[in-house]
């Protein structure tokens, strides 16, 4: 199997985690999106990454997808809980994790055009959904704590979850670590982020500035 990714893709780095956690061997293929021979659209006619080219030629693309194949390509330590309550947790947790990632790339591309072409309108409403969903997530930790729960997203277990928000908050800290302070604002998000940045996986997938 070989993934194609770009180093600083949230869901890449997602899927590039479950792999590693799940010992699978992916052949990574880092892409360039804007070059002209960049590989992507043969198997993804979204032209996004991630994408997985199975070995039979056949392809996967987005990070949900994917990282539910390779779940479920071996029974050991699945990620996904197996139990149905468990399970929609989970995935509750990574498409808000994702949801986040979105709304974050979207005020990051608006912020790039040139200052008289920026919708201040459309920025404030991008950025609003980030605010709202790490305060959620910041909370549900905070519960979790706070009856003697270990520091993890879902039932005190590591999972998808944990993997998902660890990512987002791996590209928030790129992109915008000038106008979050984890730490202050967000003290149960900074305790899982420091947690997950002790797993190889996550050491060596780090985005790059």
């Amino acid at each position: 199997m070989k993934l194609l990714y770009t180093i600083n893709s949230p869901y890449a780095r997602k899927v590039r985690i479950v792999a590693a956690e799940k010992h699978i061997e992916v052949t990574l293929e880092e892409v360039v999106l804007s070059a002209p021979d960049c590989p992507v659209k043969q198997y993804n006619p979204l032209g996004k990454v991630p994408v997985l080219v199975l070995s039979d030629g056949e392809s996967l693309y987005d990070s949900r997808v994917i990282v539910a194949y390779l779940d479920n390509r071996t029974p050991l330590a699945h990620l996904i809980p197996q139990e149905q309550n468990a399970k929609m947790k989970v995935r509750r947790c990574e498409a808000l994790a994702d949801g986040i990632c979105d709304a974050a790339v979207a005020t990051m591309l608006e912020q790039r055009k040139s200052a008289e072409k920026q919708d201040d309108a459309f920025i404030e409403r991008q950025w609003n959904k980030v605010l709202s969903g790490l305060r959620a997530l910041d909370d549900d930790l905070g519960k979790n704590e706070g009856i003697g729960k270990s520091h993890w997203c879902v039932n005190g277990t590591f999972s998808l979850a944990d993997i998902a928000v660890g990512c987002m908050l791996g590209y928030l800290n790129l992109r915008f670590s000038n106008v979050i302070n984890l730490a202050a604002e967000y003290p149960n998000l900074e305790r899982l982020q420091l947690a997950l940045l002790k797993r190889p996986s996550f050491k060596d997938s780090m985005p790059v500035a």
